[in-house]
């Protein structure tokens, strides 16, 4: 968890700082969708390490964003989601969508010779 004292000055820094990692924006991108647990969110970004994901989401919980919930079951169930905070992200993700969505139609647009000038 960042503490007061380590928050950069730069809003954007801190946003940057708090969920500027490829990781923690794919798993953002899932949990937007709803709840999943570990599993899920392992086959659904497929390079990512049991270790790496592991690691992110405990720094998401730490961090507020990610609300992580363990039912008392045999075999343990944990489930992830985000909270309210991590919800507050939504509409910058779906931004990076957008524009990831334009960039490719015009790299796509963009003929051959064109991109290797």
């Amino acid at each position: 968890m960042i503490t007061k004292k380590e928050l950069p000055l730069c809003p954007v820094a801190t946003t940057v700082g708090l969920i500027g990692n490829k990781w923690k924006l794919l798993i953002m991108r899932d949990l937007l969708k709803g709840t999943k647990r570990f599993g899920e969110l392992r086959k659904s970004i497929p390079e990512i390490s049991q270790k790496v994901l592991t690691e992110n989401l405990r720094s998401m919980e730490e961090d507020g964003i990610v609300i992580r919930t363990v039912y008392a079951e045999v075999p343990p169930r944990v489930e992830y989601s985000l909270s309210d905070l991590g919800n507050t992200l939504r509409p910058i993700i779906n931004v990076m969508e957008t524009w990831g969505l334009e960039y490719h139609k015009l790299n796509e647009e963009i003929p051959r010779n064109m991109k290797d000038s």
